[in-house]
């Protein structure tokens, strides 16, 4: 794999053969109905599955809000336990409680119930109310790999200066930040300078921006070769100024 990690938004089994000829390191399988991703049937998961050997994290989620309910919690973990068998790497999800915090008992009780399997945050993180004790309760989360992040509700646009001061100042948030969210080609390389190496395309993947088109293998690729040149040149540069 490549210094940097660059996960792609899948929707159907169409969307693998661009996202793996393009160079993507992992695929982020979701549903999309209106407007709202949510979780897919586990038949779609093992469609996807089956047409790449690339990990495939899935989304947990099953309503319009970043609540769950018991119930839904129960459901929720059947569905993680269909996926891993279909043959997903992981999972992702993220919710909070009625004040708007990271839901630590909801997520710690998620991972707890899926030892051992690796899942990423989502933008739901974006909505809280105080962005950088979020990052420290996120920290204390076990089996955690990533967070998806635009530092604002209203995407990277709004939250970039933001997202890139926590990152610059907190190693233990450039590791896990992923940015997502209407991330910017000319918005990588002050990331990258800031630690982070995990990077989310979603529209940016597809021809016109749009999810009625397929991931496209020469949208991929310009990111990958991108990414691996901005962290290649970080490299050099940190060997240099170790030296």
């Amino acid at each position: 794999m490549s210094q940097a990690l660059l996960e792609v938004t899948v929707l159907d089994p169409r969307d693998v053969p661009g996202a793996a000829e393009g160079g993507a390191d992992r695929l982020h399988l979701v549903a999309r109905g209106s407007g709202v991703a949510t979780s897919p049937e586990p038949a779609l998961a093992s469609a996807v599955c089956r047409e790449s050997d690339l990990p495939v994290f899935v989304l947990l989620r099953l309503n319009d809000t970043w609540t769950t309910t018991g119930g839904e919690l129960s459901r929720l973990i059947g569905l993680a336990e269909d996926y891993l068998a279909c043959g997903a790497s992981g999972v992702a999800f993220g919710f909070l409680d009625a004040d708007l915090e990271i839901d630590r008992d909801v997520c710690g009780h998620l991972a707890g119930a899926l030892p051992r399997v690796p899942w990423t945050f989502g933008r739901a993180v974006d909505d809280t109310l105080d962005l950088r004790r979020s990052w420290r309760r996120l920290l204390e989360l076990p089996g955690l790999v990533g967070v998806r992040s635009a530092g604002s509700p209203r995407g990277l646009e709004a939250g970039y200066d933001e997202l890139l001061a926590l990152a610059s100042g907190d190693a233990s948030v450039a590791r896990l930040l992923m940015p997502g969210g209407g991330l910017l080609a000319e918005q990588v390389p002050w990331l990258v300078r800031a630690g982070v190496r995990q990077f989310h395309l979603g529209t940016q993947a597809r021809p016109g921006s749009s999810y009625k088109a397929y991931v496209d293998a020469g949208h991929v690729r310009s990111w990958r070769l991108l990414l691996d040149e901005l962290v290649g040149r970080e490299h050099d540069r940190a060997a240099r100024t170790a030296g």
